[in-house]
């Protein structure tokens, strides 16, 4: 069942045991951080801080930080002096488990919606090749097709506050400033809204968004991103104001939707009405030309100009490393809405497991039947969050002639953000790529380093420090299947793997009881 609000949401979390209140005063500078942090690697429950109570925002000076960009000495480690008592409370962690995160989707278990995208998507042989086109039609045509289509309403609880001009204070908000390093306080489960400036089609993106001072913002949109196309698109048509609206909270479907690797063409409003099957209620902003959730918490509406630049940065990130500082776009805020007493919702992201680790197995597993109708080859496929999704894969497939390996290792790397993976490890089909174990067991028995890789280049994640260039590197994929006669100059006879005969098993399994094992 949908939910109202994310606040409806977090009261779901509480009465399944869910959620852990903690009223203890805890500052959004470091604190939390590091009690979210501890949580979240002990499989720990959702957190909401009551009692936010800490240091004035430290915003630092970002044009003397442009100049040194060895920051480590720049940041001291200890809060600044004062205290400030913010006005709402911080939610975190809220989808930091396999069952918080099918919660947040409205159902048992987050496999459930993959199994809906699976029949969705058994389309008529006539209907379009295209990805994209198949899955929005499947979308329109289906039996959930009343449900999917946002529909937009008059007024909407985001907007029982509104602030504009002088009466805007960022500041007063339990922004969190994460590890202590980082260039500033930054906004961390934002929704950013935005439109293509020629079709006027919505976006919906996960950018995180850095505290300058009472009304501006860095907008981190890296280059592969849309958002950044959508303004560089804008600059081309000499447009010098590209708007903007961040949004935080409502129902959490919309938070994955916004994360989701939606083929091009699809709102992610749509989704979110898909996943939470029922359609999302859209409110028109106050100052900007975009429609938002009418039950989130916070909305900052505003701009960016294409031209201006400011450095953004540094940022604990998902690589369990800190993202360089980097010039990026900035955001003007022109107002402020929000509902009577909102909850500001955060994550925190760094080494992993986090958070994050949960909303992105979610992302692998939902969308596996679009991968699969693109490569059906395909039988599993493992993303390991230790590995930050994007660095690793192993993938089991129907292996039906020499060299396929090699071909899925292709797909993969020109298959939307799968293109950005550097390690790619193809199993057979009856691997279990889920299992590190038997992952391991099967590379080092099947792949033999002088025969079985291939070396590729290509882009890659913009945050990844390692490679030879910022958003471009190198790209590896292991043939770890069994060998066939011929194949890459193989010439020999190959093993057959150990496995116990099937009426032997099944006669144990009728005795077992007795053996008192």
């Amino acid at each position: 069942m949908a939910y109202r609000d994310f606040q409806d949401f977090l009261e779901t979390l509480r009465s399944k045991g869910e959620l852990k209140s903690i009223s203890e005063p805890v500052s959004p500078y470091l604190e939390i951080t590091e009690i979210a942090d501890r949580v979240m690697k002990s499989d720990g429950p959702a957190l909401l801080f009551e009692n936010v109570v800490g240091p004035p925002h430290r915003l630092g000076t970002p044009n003397h930080r442009s100049a040194v960009m060895n920051y480590p000495s720049i940041h001291p480690t200890s809060a600044p002096s004062g205290s400030v008592k913010y006005p709402y409370p911080v939610a975190i962690n809220t989808m930091g488990s396999r069952r918080r995160m099918s919660l947040a989707l409205s159902c048992e278990d987050f496999e459930e919606h993959a199994d809906r995208l699976r029949k969705l998507l058994a389309a008529p042989a006539n209907m379009p090749k295209s990805l994209g086109e198949k899955l929005r039609l499947a979308l329109e045509l289906g039996s959930e097709v009343k449900t999917t289509a946002p529909k937009q309403v008059s007024t909407g609880i985001c907007q029982q506050v509104v602030m504009q001009g002088d009466e805007i204070d960022l500041t007063q908000l339990p922004i969190l400033t994460c590890w202590p390093e980082d260039g500033g306080p930054y906004v961390t489960l934002p929704l950013v809204f935005t439109h293509d400036p020629s079709t006027g089609k919505r976006n919906v993106g996960m950018y995180r968004v850095q505290l300058y001072d009472k009304n501006t913002c860095g907008m981190h949109w890296q280059m592969h991103k849309t958002g950044m196309r959508q303004m560089e698109d804008a600059a081309a048509l000499g447009k010098k104001r590209f708007e903007i609206a961040v949004v935080l909270g409502g129902d959490p479907a919309y938070t994955f939707s916004a994360i989701s690797p939606l083929p091009p063409g699809i709102d992610e409003m749509v989704f979110a009405g898909f996943l939470r099957k029922k359609n999302v209620e859209l409110v028109k902003c106050k100052t900007v030309d975009i429609q938002v959730p009418a039950d989130a918490e916070i909305v900052l509406e505003g701009y960016v100009d294409p031209a201006e630049r400011r450095l953004e940065g540094p940022f604990g990130d998902h690589t369990g490393y800190y993202s360089l500082a980097e010039q990026f776009p900035v955001f003007h805020v022109t107002c402020v809405t929000m509902r009577q007493k909102p909850v500001w919702p955060a994550t925190i992201v760094g080494i992993p497991p986090m958070e994050d680790g949960w909303m992105g197995k979610a992302v692998e597993r939902i969308f596996m039947p679009m991968i699969q109708l693109t490569v059906p080859e395909i039988v599993d496929m493992n993303l390991p969050v230790d590995a930050c999704f994007h660095n690793v894969a192993f993938i089991s497939i129907k292996k039906k002639y020499p060299g396929h390996a090699y071909k899925i290792m292709n797909a993969v790397w020109g298959l939307g953000q799968l293109a950005f993976t550097k390690m790619v490890y193809i199993f057979d089909e009856d691997t279990n790529v889920q299992d590190i174990g038997e992952v391991l067991f099967r590379l080092g028995a099947n792949c033999d380093p002088s025969r079985d890789v291939m070396m590729s280049r290509g882009p890659i994640d913009q945050l990844d420090h390692a490679s030879v260039a910022e958003g471009f590197g190198g790209k590896i994929g292991f043939d770890c299947t069994h060998k066939w006669p011929g194949e890459n100059g193989f010439s020999r006879d190959y093993p057959k793997l150990i496995k116990m005969s099937d009426d032997v098993k099944a006669r144990i399994d009728q005795i077992w009881p007795k053996l008192g094992l």
